[in-house]
């Protein structure tokens, strides 16, 4: 999976700088690639009115969609949107701990 944000202004850094700490604290950040574009295909591509905006890719998909545009969501909302992106697994929710993995669940 690929995180790219379009750019053209200033706040870009922010939305950057947002993005990386959420990978890092969700210790996703050696699995998910950021990288900052200015592609005009890519704006074309995902009618990008505003700037800037945050884009998830999957390329073993062939999925490339405009997630945040035009405001810099808090790190919750940033963390959230990663959590929900990524799938745990069926069970992953119910199982509270190692043990009740070991025992019941699917996970």
């Amino acid at each position: 999976m690929k995180i790219k944000i379009y750019w053209n202004e200033e706040n870009t850094k922010e939305l950057n700088i947002k993005v990386l700490n959420a990978l890092e604290e969700l210790w996703l950040s050696d699995f998910i690639n950021v990288e900052i574009t200015d592609d005009e295909n890519i704006k074309n591509q995902l009618s990008i009115a505003k700037e800037p905006a945050l884009i998830v890719e999957e390329e073993s998909i062939d999925f490339m969609d405009t997630i945040f545009e035009w405001i810099i969501p808090n790190d919750e909302e940033i963390k959230s949107m990663f959590i929900s992106i990524i799938w745990w697994g069926e069970n992953w929710a119910s199982c509270w701990s190692w043990w009740s993995c070991w025992n019941w669940c699917s996970c």
